[in-house]
């Protein structure tokens, strides 16, 4: 578990800036766009705000969420993983199942802290003169304070279950991927030390493959975050008395309507992604999802987009799910062996 926790939240760390700036693509609500590409989008946001601030926003709730949530993980992973292969279950079966439980743990504790990073991420430094986010948090402690008494504390798990519709199967298949590339690997080397490099190739190999299957639920989850729904025409109805009033009541003829005083309008906020780094950027013009489903979501797009629709950032996507898990897993791998150096005493309480 302390292996995962260290190993998530370093991969996490290494990749935030890269984070950061899929995040100001996502919610960039300027046309044309500020943020149009990767390389530009990095460079503009490391030179007007700089690192800390502006690449690195929001890496405080990031930390804070990735190692209990990566601790979570892992120590649900390795436990039913062990458990199912015990009982006799197929190893496929066992790795995936155990790979949609573990990300189900640790949702709980990273939903509410992908909301606060994204957020901030958004907003870059505080009284950002070079975006206007819609965000102005004087930082960590200060946005969860704000969000709580203004919006409900139920708005820190905003987007958990559009989150789990598409983390949950990304985690099932990317460790089902990778036990299976491993044990290749061990086979192909005939030793129980792989080396560095095929350490590195099955933790991208998994990651990367996991995340270029789950790209569109990934497509549904972010349009369905992102969109601004169209405000419902309400007709208010007249007063009872007023109607009675009028001359003419009990008539059949129908009567126009008097002209009213136009309602107005409502104010709306732009949902975002609370997740892991969404690598989807609607191309202007798409159709918005009008209903909160992720297979009706998946016909409508394949239905006016075809199949690429589908697979919109699918190259950024799959980039940042194998560099990240190439990452988190050399070093949970890696620092599992030294614990089990270190701490050879506790061995014989592990395995009883």
């Amino acid at each position: 578990m302390i292996a995962g926790g260290l190993g998530g939240t370093t991969g996490d760390m290494l990749m935030h800036s890269l984070d950061t700036v899929k995040t100001r693509q996502q919610g960039d609500p300027h046309f044309p766009p500020k943020y149009a590409n990767l390389g530009s989008s990095y460079y503009t946001i490391w030179r007007q705000e700089g690192i800390r601030r502006g690449l690195y926003g929001g890496w405080l709730p990031a930390m804070m969420g990735s190692f209990p949530g990566t601790v979570l993980f892992f120590g649900t992973y390795e436990w039913s993983k062990r458990h199912m292969l015990d009982y006799g279950i197929q190893s496929h079966v066992s790795y995936l199942t155990a790979g949609f439980l573990g990300d189900l743990a640790a949702s709980i504790v990273y939903v509410p802290s992908e909301v606060l990073k994204t957020r901030l991420q958004l907003q870059g430094r505080y009284n950002n003169p070079f975006f206007k986010s819609g965000y102005n948090y004087r930082g960590t402690f200060d946005a969860a304070k704000t969000i709580v008494r203004t919006e409900g504390i139920s708005e820190l798990f905003s987007g958990f279950k559009a989150t789990l519709y598409r983390d949950l199967p990304f985690s099932a298949l990317q460790f089902m991927f990778y036990e299976q590339f491993r044990s290749w690997a061990h086979q192909w080397k005939q030793s129980r030390e792989i080396g560095i490099p095929l350490e590195l190739a099955t933790g991208a190999c998994g990651g990367g493959l996991a995340g270029v299957l789950t790209c569109p639920l990934d497509v549904v989850k972010t349009r369905l975050q992102t969109q601004i729904d169209p405000i419902p025409v309400v007709n208010k109805p007249q007063d009872r008395a007023a109607i009675d009033a009028k001359p003419g009541f009990g008539d059949r003829t129908p009567k126009h309507p008097q002209s009213a005083r136009p309602p107005l309008p409502k104010q709306q906020k732009r949902p975002i992604s609370t997740s892991s780094p969404s690598t989807h950027t609607p191309r202007p013009g798409a159709i918005p999802l009008n209903e909160d489903s992720i297979f009706r979501g998946l016909k409508l797009i394949y239905r006016t987009e075809g199949i690429g629709g589908w697979f919109r950032g699918v190259g950024p996507r799959f980039v940042w799910t194998s560099v990240q898990s190439s990452c988190m897993l050399f070093l949970y791998q890696t620092l599992l062996r030294r614990l089990e150096v270190w701490l050879p005493m506790e061995r014989p309480e592990m395995s009883a």
